[in-house]
């Protein structure tokens, strides 16, 4: 798991051209640093047998778009290459803290009718995931993701 949550944040921080950062004592590092750390939460879907494009297509036609309706933002997205890891999706998601997380899935998207539309459909012939993992995370703070 720890391989993973570092390739997590690795990719991220690349991708997102921050992965060495300004130097701390910049004026742009001054003025890009979040007033808090963001609440990270890595998410493991293990797809159930068969399913693995079925959830591809949900994520990528309906679950990022809904995800920024609610504010919740989409980091990134991986699938393991390596043999019993390719069946997992992996994702990254930020939130400004816990008590923003409860209320963007509890009385947000859980809530969100073309969210359920796009759930329900995606699983008429049965569920996507036999397994579902979740991580909240802090930043240290060295990270480049803050």
């Amino acid at each position: 798991m720890r391989l993973v949550v570092t390739a997590a944040v690795v990719v991220s921080a690349f991708a997102c051209g921050t992965w060495f950062g300004p130097d701390p004592g910049s004026p742009a590092a001054f003025a890009a640093a979040p007033a808090a750390p963001q609440l990270y939460e890595l998410r493991i879907y293990t797809a159930a047998p068969g399913k693995m494009d079925a959830l591809h297509a949900r994520f990528r036609d309906h679950t990022l778009r809904l995800f920024e309706k609610h504010g919740i933002k989409n980091v990134g997205y991986w699938t393991g290459v390596d043999e019993g890891q390719r069946e997992k999706l992996y994702y990254l998601v930020a939130y400004p803290d816990r008590e923003a997380r409860e209320r963007r899935l509890v009385n947000g998207i859980a809530k969100d009718p073309e969210f359920l539309k796009a759930v329900a459909e995606s699983e008429k012939g049965g569920n996507l995931t036999s397994g579902v993992e979740s991580v909240l995370l802090a930043p240290t703070d060295y990270s480049p993701l803050r």
